[in-house]
């Protein structure tokens, strides 16, 4: 049969449609669909789809948009190019009349646009990127505090303290009553409160950015703002089902890494707002089923027979990302064949709703990166995100009286805490590493666990369990982790390393980000050692530092930072160094709480 031209017509013609089409909706709630697997008879080339998950649709503002955009390389060129701008931008006419005066442009023979005709085009039809957004002077800033940051002892410290408190002003905008009025022709998305940006080209509000910009805001004592970012993130749970990943139009068919849960215990434990809890509690079970079901719910069977539920990120995707289409596509250009180009844009999303986009934590080739393979990796520190949502949902539950919620997440997160033990920890490493799945490892509904799949490179991330309190209450467990974390070598003279490897991508070596500094600090910090709390202030004193330089010789916070070299800021990546910087300037604050500054401490660079 397999010799029959006939059959081989057919085959060839069904492996096309399931390579290229798109499941315009899909419940989020249903069970993953079955991989299947394809033959295409052209040049003797396998192709095996793995790409059977679920897509959003996204809009026809944003499909202009793109086309915009792919029109603006060719007219201006790559140099300096910015792919987002152009799907940042608003109408000035509904879109029917703007696409056909687009489609009117002068075209050479090639089909380009010259850049006058576009800039023309533009100016009449397109408002600026941004001009959705307007400033609001938060409600709640004062200059300085009552009681801010009693133990920075030091001036010069409290000084810049006080400029990174001032720039939330800076970062504090609120969406303009245009897009309420006409949410077709924009893709910003019509949130009620006030936000805080993180900075440059992040225009809108971005998930969990927002947890290290709330944990900054409490420090200021900005418990309004702080309020309203959370209410706008539950907004998107009651629109969604989960909080996108940005408050755009593109955004919508994927996350971020779930930290909402903590920002309400955070908020509650400083405000004491029982009605936070009540308006959140629904939402977050809503957010805790997303994650818990689908595409994104991995069962593993371990060694001794047992099967854990954990998860992954897996986009809701398989296009180019509409705000880097333009970047998607080139890289895309080096595969040979369409199947293997919409399973590399699945990868590309998913890595972008881990928040590390992009890292050789997700490659299976390190100089490749379109050996992107998120979907196929159960992260550490996703779990143990989700983890801490339920013990979070627990804590909040209790607190309104809702017991029977309260003793259903205490049961998840024991389930959640042994199967992180049984599927990442490696007791030779004293670390959690990732786990790879492996399609041939796949029963019918479980993987096979296999020592050889943890993925024993060094990443920040594989500390970040020491971030949850069942993990640093155990002081067995965090002896064992710090003494690998002083062995990892990704402790630098000016923070933590993400990785080990210079790949020139922005989630690796040498970068440095925030939210991984304060996440194993904290964790550090909490546990009883005092030995872990002296490194962990150690890692402060030195990411308090280099931020601090790299401020002062630039005049900006940054979006990450160069822990070789206190006061360099961080590259690489798919876009030029951000300034602003919602969750640096966060977690300088958060630092600066809970150290404080001794009056001699040299603050300069050693």
């Amino acid at each position: 049969m397999a010799q029959n031209p006939f059959f081989l017509i057919i085959l060839g013609f069904f492996t096309l449609f399931c390579c290229s089409s798109v499941k315009a909706s899909l419940e989020l709630g249903s069970t993953t669909m079955s991989n299947y697997y394809s033959v295409i008879v052209h040049n003797s080339v396998q192709c095996n789809s793995t790409d059977t998950g679920p897509v959003v649709p996204t809009t026809s503002l944003v499909s202009f948009l793109e086309t915009v955009q792919e029109t603006a390389l060719h007219a201006y060129g790559h140099k300096g190019f910015d792919p987002k701008l152009y799907v940042d931008l608003s109408l000035k006419q509904n879109l029917s009349t703007t696409i056909e005066a687009f489609e009117k442009l002068p075209r050479s023979e090639n089909g380009s646009v010259s850049d006058h005709d576009l800039n023309g085009f533009m100016e009449k039809y397109l408002n600026g990127a941004g001009e959705d957004l307007v400033y609001a002077e938060p409600v709640d800033f004062v200059a300085e505090p009552e009681g801010f940051l009693p133990k920075v002892k030091n001036p010069k410290v409290r000084a810049w303290a006080l400029e990174v408190h001032s720039l939330w002003k800076n970062l504090s905008r609120k969406v303009s009553g245009r897009v309420r009025e006409s949410p077709d022709f924009h893709t910003l998305l019509p949130l009620k409160y006030p936000v805080m940006i993180p900075g440059s080209r992040f225009r809108e509000v971005y998930y969990w950015d927002s947890y290290w910009v709330i944990r900054g805001l409490l420090t200021s004592e900005m418990y309004e703002t702080a309020k309203g970012i959370v209410y706008n993130l539950l907004s998107l749970i009651d629109e969604f089902g989960y909080v996108l990943n940005g408050a755009r139009a593109y955004y919508t068919n994927r996350s971020h890494p779930p930290l909402l849960s903590s920002m309400v215990l955070d908020i509650y434990n400083r405000t004491g707002d029982k009605d936070l809890i009540e308006k959140s509690l629904p939402a977050l079970l809503k957010e805790h089923e997303f994650w818990n079901s689908g595409v994104h719910k991995v069962i593993v069977q371990d060694a001794e027979g047992s099967r854990h539920t954990l998860n992954r990120y897996y986009a809701l995707w398989n296009k180019p990302r509409p705000e880097s289409s333009t970047i998607d596509r080139e890289i895309a250009s080096k595969l040979s064949n369409t199947c293997e180009k919409t399973k590399l844009y699945r990868e590309l999303a998913s890595a972008a709703e881990s928040g590390w986009d992009f890292s050789t934590r997700w490659m299976r080739d390190e100089s490749d990166l379109t050996s992107l393979a998120t979907t196929s990796i159960i992260p550490v520190d996703l779990n143990a995100f989700i983890l801490k949502m339920e013990l979070d949902i627990t804590s909040l539950a209790h607190v309104i009286g809702d017991n029977k919620i309260a003793a259903r997440f205490k049961e998840a997160s024991e389930a959640r805490k042994k199967a992180m033990n049984s599927i990442f920890w490696n007791a030779e490493m004293g670390q959690w590493l990732d786990y790879w799945l492996s399609n041939f490892d796949a029963s019918k509904d479980a993987y096979t666990w296999n020592a050889s799949s943890q993925n024993q490179k060094l990443f920040a991330s594989n500390f970040v369990p020491l971030w949850i309190q069942l993990f640093n209450s155990d002081d067995e467990v965090v002896d064992e982790v710090l003494r690998s974390l002083q062995n990892s070598g990704l402790l630098c003279p000016a923070g933590i390393a993400t990785s080990l490897t210079n790949s020139g991508q922005q989630w690796d070596f040498p970068n440095g980000w925030a939210p991984l500094q304060h996440m194993i600090v904290e964790g550090l910090v909490r546990s009883r050692s005092e030995q872990a709390r002296s490194i962990a202030e150690d890692i402060a004193v030195k990411w308090i530092r280099t931020n601090y330089v790299a401020y002062k010789n630039t005049g900006n916070m940054h979006e990450k930072y160069d822990v070789e070299k206190c006061g360099d800021f961080g590259g690489g990546g798919e876009y030029v160094p951000q300034t602003g910087f919602g969750w640096s300037n966060g977690v300088v604050l958060a630092f600066l709480e809970e150290f404080g500054w001794p009056q001699d401490l040299k603050l300069d660079c050693p």
